[in-house]
């Protein structure tokens, strides 16, 4: 079914876009004639939402470099709605970017309008505003698919690798595109989900009494608009003919294949691939020089001058329109140096999102602060001070739970005497990979290993990176048994030997018990317990997370698209 077919559809509402569906989900394309690897071999096109400094786009650099390996020589294409100001920092300069316009997601796809009405507005079944945003979409959808059809073509592109744009609803018209494009070129399409828009979100109507809601309740909003829902179901993810699903973890390959009935040899689940970087030798000499880099981002120097805090909530929506890196205190005219033996450091290696709610950051550190054997350590070293360190960007459209967080630290000072609290500090190194003052002297290894201990209470997540890059750089977790718990299962290895078995300690949900502070404190000031922990817990990710194996399952994908489009 060509393009130009496709096209001459008239679409009034969701029906409509569905019965496309249906004639591109019944056409059988024509078996491939070129060598499968040879025409692979002329370039594959990552696509997502937007690249930045994020955990999404780290992966699929990692991606990128792995197929470079498979398929020397092979060009590599980064198209997304938008390049961030930090992508540079993730990106290899030998890629090449393409921009496609009103591709960007959430807030960002024409200003959020769309995303808006969908998710957060009624949308009556039947209804002319139904019709108008099916019609809408579908106009939208058209342009997008054509731009990214001319691309393709212009460039000789025969894979293309989709990151999250058929999985999480951020912009439906972009995810329908990439439906339109791929089955009216016939091209093969690896398709990765590390999010789905059902995890952590369901209708009210099928949530239990008493149950709490969830993260991604909004994409249900309209579930009941059966010409909407239809299709959106649809194409969340796409059944394609030449599409591979990848996913990050076994629960959703299996729901995919249980529920959905995907065909299991079209269904995989790959794993992350961490650099040998990542099992160097964590030593305090290593941590000094990772502290003494991130000071010069932090402040220009081993002083690193602050922020006083409620000088930053005020100053709060500026800060927001670039997030240089800032460290906040309690009072005016402090100064911090995290590069002395009596610095604390607990870093939270995470973009500043709901979900992950870092303000229960401050919930454990102020437990921590005022706890016995905790407090002992303080008032035995007087020059201890105790820094949070939050690594990621805040997007935009996360404002509040920035606030939430400096609140979380305010009223954390508020508990603590003036004394204790200047001891205190809250440090958002939101740019730290692109600091002009650094070139390549610090990477996302060092951000670890400067750090005394990682704190990820997270409410949900379909992977659950920073506990497996933690265990890999040798630094102690704190971490929530966040959903789905099989997941988390999955990451720390409880299905395995204990020997092969993340070690961690769990995040409370509730006030801290005595027993967990007496333990993070001995984490922190026992170099014996670190060392042990470290050692145990490299040795129980270094074989399951390394580049070999991820480049291992990337081949039995390519071998399955190669079987699919002969027509075997």
């Amino acid at each position: 079914m060509q393009f130009d077919e496709v096209r001459q559809h008239d679409v009034a509402h969701g029906e409509h876009i569905s019965s496309v569906l249906d004639r591109l989900a019944r056409h059988q394309p024509s078996p491939w004639d070129a060598d499968f690897r040879e025409a692979v071999a002329g370039g594959v096109a990552f696509i997502t939402f937007a690249f930045d400094i994020d955990g999404v786009s780290m992966e699929v650099a990692k991606y990128a470099r792995s197929f470079e390996a498979i398929v020397p020589g092979i060009p590599i294409h980064c198209v997304a709605g938008n390049f961030g100001g930090k992508a540079d920092a993730v990106l290899d300069p030998r890629w090449k970017r393409h921009v496609l316009a009103d591709a960007d997601g959430w807030d960002k796809w024409n200003d959020g309008v769309w995303f808006h009405k969908l998710f957060y507005e009624d949308l009556p079944p039947n209804s002319e505003q139904s019709s108008a945003l099916a019609s809408e979409i579908w106009s939208q959808a058209l342009s997008l698919a054509e731009r990214l059809i001319a691309y393709i073509d212009h460039h000789s592109i025969r894979l293309l690798f989709t990151v999250n744009t058929n999985s999480n609803p951020g912009n439906v018209a972009f995810g329908l595109a990439l439906v339109l494009a791929a089955e009216s070129t016939g091209v093969v399409v690896i398709n990765n989900n590390h999010d789905f828009y059902w995890e952590g979100g369901k209708a009210g109507c099928k949530r239990n009494p008493g149950e709490e809601p969830g993260p991604r309740d909004h994409f249900f909003r309209n579930h009941d608009n059966e010409e909407f829902f239809a299709f959106f179901q649809r194409i969340y993810p796409w059944n394609g003919r030449r599409w591979a699903q990848v996913n990050i973890n076994t629960l959703q390959s299996r729901r995919l294949i249980d529920r959905f009935h995907f065909h299991p040899e079209n269904v995989f689940t790959i794993g992350t691939g961490l650099d040998q970087q990542f099992f160097r030798d964590n030593s305090p000499a290593i941590r000094r020089r990772c502290r003494r880099a991130m000071s010069h981002v932090l402040g220009g120097g081993p002083l690193i001058s602050t922020t006083p805090v409620d000088r930053f909530v005020d100053d709060i929506s500026i800060w927001m329109a670039d997030q240089r890196p800032v460290v906040c205190s309690a009072e005016s005219g402090q100064t911090l140096d995290i590069t002395s033996d009596d610095a604390v450091v607990l870093l939270q290696p995470t973009r500043i999102v709901a979900r992950k709610r870092i303000w229960k950051d401050w919930e454990l550190i102020g437990a921590l602060l005022q706890h016995p054997s905790f407090a002992d350590a303080l008032r035995q070293r007087p020059e201890m001070t105790v820094t949070l360190q939050i690594t990621g960007p805040v997007p935009i459209e996360h404002q509040e739970d920035l606030e939430r967080v400096v609140n979380g630290y305010r009223a954390t000072l508020d508990e603590l005497s003036p004394d204790l609290g200047r001891r205190v500090f809250l440090a958002l190194s939101a740019g730290w990979q692109s600091h002009p003052t650094l070139a390549d002297d610090i990477d996302i290894v060092d951000i670890y290993q400067l750090a005394d201990l990682v704190l990820f209470p997270s409410q949900t997540e379909g992977r659950g990176l920073p506990i497996v890059e933690a265990a890999a750089a040798g630094v102690p977790i704190i971490c929530s048994r966040y959903e789905p718990d099989a997941v988390f299962s999955e990451v720390v290895g409880e299905h395995l030997d204990p020997i092969d078995r993340v070690e961690y300690e769990v995040f409370p949900e509730a006030e801290p018990g005595d027993d967990l502070l007496d333990h993070v404190t001995e984490l922190l000031f026992n170099s014996a317990t670190r060392a042990e922990r470290a050692a145990h817990n490299r040795a129980a990710v270094e074989h399951r997370y390394s580049l070999v194996a991820l480049q291992e399952s990337l081949h039995a994908v390519l071998d399955r698209l190669e079987s699919t489009v002969k027509g075997h």
